[in-house]
């Protein structure tokens, strides 16, 4: 039979675990350290004092990588519930009049690579906030805005294009992307991916092949960002994508491969004017996320 304890359990601290979980989700302590602000060398030390308390390692490394034990592992399912409360109650206090539900738009490309970062930290400080989201071309968000069926989307403009009535929150350079080794660009004609009339991307990216006399074929066709990349690194196609896109496996085509310039597009963002308060904390949460970016290169 054990004997009771004489001494309560040691308490964790909300603040270490919010260290632990970041390294857990990024992989990596510099990047962690990054996120909650502190030194590489602090983060260090309030993990050694978290396993000092556990009695337990919570993290595998080595020269490369920073991965999770099983009690790791455990511990991060109790982290993410605590930090989870933690958020609720003190967000009855301090944002107790901020609720409802926001209809918020976004064209795939931003949809897949931006919202899901965006939201889940606008759920961290907004927790009473629901977020309906609707996934589309930008035509048509700019259609469920004026029908008053969205209370603000993000939209996709391109070179030529005007964001009327919008907020531009930020503009980049098309590119031509290939797979990194590839030769569609060296095939005659040239293999493109692109989708219909209405994205913002095409016209640029076809203006741009008929002013150098570049002939070609739409080899591939899809409205999805993943249906893109899946062409492009089975080296079936190039398609025209912004520059930020460009992941490790892929390249830049330009001038020195035969491959035209493009010109830049927007990013915008149109808010209903007579958005509620709801409303207005996501649109500043998104553009907090884009200067962000524009300082960093990283959503």
């Amino acid at each position: 039979m054990n004997a009771p304890l004489n001494h309560p359990l040691p308490l964790l601290d909300l603040d270490v675990l919010r260290t632990f979980t970041a390294i857990a989700e990024t992989g990596s302590f510099t990047t962690a350290a990054s996120a909650v602000y502190r030194t590489p060398s602090a983060v260090s030390m309030q993990i050694k004092k978290l396993e000092d308390i556990l009695g337990r390692p919570v993290f595998s490394r080595d020269a490369r990588s920073v991965s999770l034990t099983t009690d790791g592992e455990m511990l991060l399912g109790y982290a993410r519930r605590l930090l989870a409360i933690n958020r609720e109650a003190v967000s009855k206090f301090i944002v107790p009049d901020i609720v409802g539900v926001v209809r918020l738009g976004a064209p795939d490309d931003y949809g897949e690579r931006v919202l899901p970062h965006v939201l889940k930290r606008f759920a961290h400080s907004h927790p009473a906030i629901a977020v309906d989201v609707v996934i589309d071309q930008s035509v048509n968000l700019r259609r469920r805005m004026d029908d008053r069926a969205l209370d603000l989307t993000l939209l996709t403009n391109s070179y030529k294009a005007s964001a009327a009535g919008a907020e531009i929150l930020l503009t980049e350079p098309l590119v031509w992307a290939g797979a990194k080794g590839g030769c569609a660009h060296l095939r005659e004609p040239l293999p493109v991916s692109i989708w219909e009339e209405g994205c913002a991307w095409r016209a640029g990216a076809l203006e741009a092949l008929g002013r150098e006399g570049r002939n070609y074929r739409v080899a591939y066709m899809s409205s999805h960002t993943a249906g893109q990349r899946a062409a492009i690194m089975a080296d079936l196609a190039v398609a025209p994508l912004p520059r930020s896109f460009l992941g490790n496996d892929m390249v830049e085509l330009g001038p020195k491969d035969g491959m035209p310039q493009i010109g830049n597009y927007s990013l915008a963002m149109a808010v209903a004017t007579d958005a509620s308060v709801p409303v207005k904390a996501v649109a500043d949460h998104i553009r907090a996320t884009f200067d962000v970016f524009k300082e960093t290169g990283k959503f």
